[in-house]
C-alpha cells in the first residue's frame, strides 16, 4: 500500500489518485518557491544530490535559490524512478518524452500532467494489486483518454515511457522491501 505521495515524503491522501501536484503546489505558492532544503525535506533527497541533477542538465537550471513547479517536478519524477533505474537512463527516457529540459515547446505532455497521470496509474495499479504486463497497459491507456494535454499523434510515445516508468516504479517498491525482508534474518554471523 502506498504511504506517501510518489516522489515525497509528504504522507499519502486519496487526492493523489487524480491530482497528486494538487496537494504540492500550495506549498510552492505559499513559500513563493521552496528552498533547498525544503526541497530536500519534500522529497527525502541530499541537497547536493538536487543540485547535481540540475548541474547536468536533468532539472531546468533556473537563477536564483528557489525552486519551482518546473523543477520540483522534474525531480519528483526523477526520484520516484531511481530506485531502479540508472539515473543516466532516466535522463534519456525524460528526454524521449519531453526533449530538452529547458524547451517546453518540444513537450509531449506537460510535466504536472506526466507527473499527475504517473501518480493515477500508480495509485490503481495498487489498489488493485496490478503488476502484469497487460494489465498495466490497459491501466495506462485508461488513464490517458482522461487527459487531454497531450500530442494525440505521439500517444503510443507516452503509453510505452508511462509503462517502462511504472514498471521501473513497482520495481523500486518490490525492491525496498526484499532489502527490508534482508535485514531482519538474523544472518549477521554468516557475513563475510
Amino acid at each position: 500500500m502506498i504511504k506517501t505521495i510518489p516522489g515525497t515524503t509528504l504522507e499519502y491522501s486519496e487526492k493523489v489518485k487524480t491530482e497528486a501536484f494538487s496537494l504540492i503546489s500550495p506549498i510552492l505558492s505559499a513559500t513563493g518557491g521552496l528552498t533547498l532544503s525544503q526541497l530536500s525535506k519534500l522529497t527525502g533527497l541530499g541537497g547536493s544530490t538536487i543540485q547535481n541533477w540540475i548541474k547536468r542538465g536533468w532539472v531546468v537550471n533556473i537563477p536564483g535559490k528557489k525552486y519551482y513547479e518546473v523543477q520540483v517536478i522534474r525531480i519528483l519524477l526523477i526520484n520516484m524512478l531511481r530506485g531502479t533505474m540508472q539515473l543516466e537512463n532516466i535522463a534519456v527516457l525524460m528526454n524521449y518524452i519531453n526533449g530538452k529540459v529547458e524547451d517546453t515547446s518540444d513537450d509531449i505532455i506537460p510535466d504536472i500532467d506526466l507527473y499527475n497521470i504517473f501518480c493515477t496509474i500508480i495509485c490503481e495499479l495498487d489498489e488493485k494489486k496490478i503488476y502484469e504486463s497487460e494489465p498495466i497497459r490497459a491501466t495506462i491507456k485508461e488513464v490517458i483518454k482522461h487527459n487531454n494535454n497531450y500530442v494525440k499523434e505521439q500517444e503510443s510515445i507516452l503509453e510505452n515511457t508511462l509503462f517502462i516508468m511504472t514498471l521501473a516504479y513497482q520495481s523500486s517498491l518490490i525492491k525496498a522491501q526484499l532489502e527490508q525482508e534482508y535485514e531482519r534474518l538474523d544472518i549477521k554471523r554468516y557475513k563475510i
